[in-house]
């Protein structure tokens, strides 16, 4: 559940504030901590004492680096918990992630007031963004007793943020849609896999979908079964989906402002834009099957589809001026006697002939037919986002998304990230790859025909190009890496499931709108 967010100005008295905890922000001054602004009612409390006594305490204002004191009754609030902001106390992805990382090291508090950005109202959107992403747990399958424990710290569930003026509250909502997708798309890569089976991916979609449309006029969702995927020639997403009991979905999410209308020639100026996101809900890679290690995070591999699911609803609430539609192609990649095999030969959804080399490489499969019916709405954009290659976790890490597609829309996605805070790569689509892909038997192979896992990620990307109308500007986001984070918790960012890349694209598809094309 997402927190409360409220705003005051920063002309109160924060020493007088009723709250539990107030984040201050410090920075590393060439003589030690410098207080950042916000911080002066506080200091004036604590006789002016407060970066001295911060200091002692181990304080020397690194990003992220949270230090708390305890004001014995200087103020109302008992903790001030002071965040570094390093050197650039001006930058919003810098208050973003100190804003979270203070939240999280202040859970089990109730009620925390954050005065960072006090001079700039971007930047205190950004550290009350920073501190409601924060504000996060999964604890669905916790046990009552677990979390009536000691040991178990509730994230903060009240947040005011301090302003230099009265914020504006419309942009604090749309602080409060952006994290709720977030914690949505967290949800749904957290849920176990035998409790998120295709089937059951879809239905929550639905409910989501169906839940926003009672208040959103010209947002629709529909279903496709695997009986209905087989009979129209989804041909990926039946080969995938053929190993396990729990048979594929394809759903199909679209948004049409209540200002569109389609014999309005006028109205149909407005953009159209095509989300794609992969949805296994589970990949034992099949036949191909991975080594058991880490095999358990697979449960995320199906964090695209769940982004552009939240995305497209994110959108709906904003009132965004952009047609936007969601293909989202849901299996869960199994092994068994009916399973598809390396070596088979496939068709995907418009008629490619595409030679199965290894099973583990199901995503493009799914994500091409879904490609291929988002092409015959003939899109303006066409924005595709998946778990794809381990290989773009070996070319760029755990953080940045390997980005791929028509330039000017990778340029676009890649400034979007900019400002989400979410970082994105250009990676070529390089011909020498793409001509290891040729085959003998088919349109081309699935892999590099070779085995070859040189340019892994671009591998994918090269193959969903074959998938794209050549007049539609496309783009791939691969967040392999950045989907998951399987080590400790960072800025606003928890362990597990990250939410990556809902904010960009929200980010990118308004400013599209705002562009008209």
């Amino acid at each position: 559940m997402s927190p409360n967010l409220t705003h005051i100005s920063s002309d109160h008295d924060l020493a007088a504030l009723d709250v539990d905890a107030i984040v201050i922000g410090i920075t590393a001054g060439d003589k030690g901590v410098e207080l950042g602004p916000g911080a002066a009612d506080i200091d004036t409390a604590l006789a002016g004492k407060l970066a001295e006594t911060l200091q002692h305490l181990g304080a020397t204002g690194t990003p992220g680096q949270v230090v708390k004191l305890a004001t014995l009754g200087a103020t109302v609030a008992p903790v001030i918990a002071a965040v570094g902001l390093g050197e650039q106390a001006g930058d919003a992805t810098v208050i973003r992630n100190a804003a979270g990382a203070a939240i999280r090291a202040l859970a089990g508090t109730h009620r925390v007031a954050v005065a960072l950005g006090t001079g700039y109202a971007a930047l205190a959107y950004a550290a009350a963004e920073g501190a409601a992403l924060a504000s996060y747990d999964f604890t669905s399958y916790k046990s009552e007793q677990a979390r009536q424990s000691a040991s178990y710290r509730a994230p903060v569930s009240d947040i005011v943020i301090v302003n230099a003026h009265d914020a504006d509250r419309a942009e604090l909502d749309r602080v409060m849609i952006s994290a709720h997708a977030v914690h949505q798309v967290r949800d749904w890569v957290n849920t176990p896999p035998n409790h998120l089976r295709p089937d059951h991916f879809a239905q929550a979609a639905v409910a989501l979908a169906t839940q926003a449309g009672l208040d959103i006029e010209g947002l629709t969702v529909e279903v496709l079964d695997d009986t209905e995927l087989k009979a129209q020639g989804y041909g990926g997403i039946t080969a995938v989906g053929s190993g396990s009991d729990a048979g594929p979905r394809l759903v199909t999410l679209r948004y049409q402002p209540a200002s569109y209308q389609p014999r309005d020639s006028a109205a149909t100026n407005l953009p159209h834009v095509a989300l794609v996101g992969k949805g296994i809900t589970f990949d034992t890679g099949g036949i191909s099957i991975k080594p058991a290690a880490k095999m358990h995070e697979m449960k995320s591999d199906m964090a695209g589809a769940a982004a552009v699911v939240a995305a497209v609803v994110a959108i709906a609430q904003l009132r965004l001026p952009v047609r936007v539609t969601a293909y989202v192609p849901i299996a869960e990649n199994m092994p068994s006697g009916s399973a598809y095999r390396p070596g088979d030969v496939i068709t995907l959804y418009g008629g490619q002939q595409v030679e199965i080399l290894n099973t583990d490489a199901e995503g493009r499969l799914i994500l091409g037919d879904a490609i291929g019916r988002a092409c015959q709405d003939q899109p303006d954009y066409l924005i595709e986002t998946s778990t794809l290659t381990g290989g773009q976790v070996i070319a760029l890490g755990h953080r940045i998304c390997g980005v791929m597609g028509t330039d000017k829309l990778c340029e676009r996605i890649i400034d979007a990230g900019k400002q989400t805070g979410e970082q994105m790569w250009q990676m070529p689509l390089a011909q020498d790859v793409r001509t290891g892909m040729d085959s003998s038997i088919a349109d081309f192979s699935q892999i590099n025909s070779s085995f070859d896992r040189a340019g892994h990620m671009l591998q994918g990307g090269l193959f969903l190009a074959e998938c794209v109308t050549d007049d539609i500007a496309w783009a791939h986001i691969d967040i392999a890496g950045p989907a998951y984070n399987g080590d400790g918790p960072h800025g606003f960012t928890p362990k597990g499931g990250t939410g990556v890349p809902v904010r960009t694209l929200v980010e990118v598809v308004e400013r599209i709108g705002t562009a008209k094309r």
